[in-house]
């Protein structure tokens, strides 16, 4: 497991193109870890456009991938700007050595919703928000601190310690020419591991839908 982070560059048309369509932004980034022949392995990238730019004002992209890309294989001259020394996570992270109890800072653009009569809906309100967030820690085996509450209502009990910021709608356009709309969050916190081997899943394969839209990308850093 690796993770790149990228830039490109804005003068190109094609990162253009791809800055403004995340989920052609997801095809191109899918040309350096297949052949021209080959579709890209399903679950091999998750990404995430990052609201901050570089030193050099070209736009950032985090990559995780299980395999090291070619670069050479987007194929468009000048569409990258630059490209840092992949990390390898499982030393980086020290996964071999995970145990539960450690904490992290962590990272996820995510589209917090829930299904009703077979039809996702995005979830709006802050507490909604938190409550997703805090479900999802349940089923990938790590909690989020407990927001202090100075009242005994039931729904201020359950809110948890999470930053959410960043609400943006994403359109994409398919290959076929449908168009894709997602709803979507800005999640930053702190989480603490619960249950190791669900953990490290979901560091692998993300949260959440929305993964060709740039979703679902759990980035995470150990708290000495």
């Amino acid at each position: 497991m690796f993770l790149h982070r990228i830039s490109l560059d804005p003068r190109c048309r094609e990162a253009r193109r791809d800055l403004s369509d995340p989920y052609q932004l997801h095809a191109t980034l899918c040309r350096a870890f297949s052949r021209p022949d080959q579709k890209c392995p399903e679950g091999e990238v998750l990404w995430r456009l990052e609201a901050e730019t570089g030193s050099d004002g070209c736009p950032r992209v985090l990559v995780q991938s299980r395999t090291i890309p070619d670069w050479d294989g987007i194929g468009v001259k000048g569409w990258l700007a630059k490209a840092d020394h992949p990390i390898d996570l499982k030393c980086r992270l020290k996964l071999d050595a995970l145990t539960a109890g450690q904490r992290f800072r962590f990272r996820l653009r995510a589209n917090p919703c829930v299904t009703c009569n077979g039809k996702r809906q995005g979830l709006l309100q802050l507490a909604e928000q938190e409550r997703w967030m805090k479900r999802k820690g349940m089923l990938h085996g790590f909690v989020l601190p407990q927001l202090p509450s100075f009242d005994l209502s039931e729904a201020e009990q359950e809110r948890v310690d999470v930053q959410v910021s960043q609400e943006r709608m994403l359109s994409g356009m398919q290959n076929h020419g449908n168009s894709i709309r997602i709803f979507s969050v800005l999640y930053d916190g702190v989480m603490t591991v619960t249950d190791v081997s669900a953990f490290v899943k979901v560091l692998q394969t993300g949260i959440g839908h929305g993964k060709a839209l740039g979703l679902g990308l759990l980035s995470v850093a150990p708290i000495a």
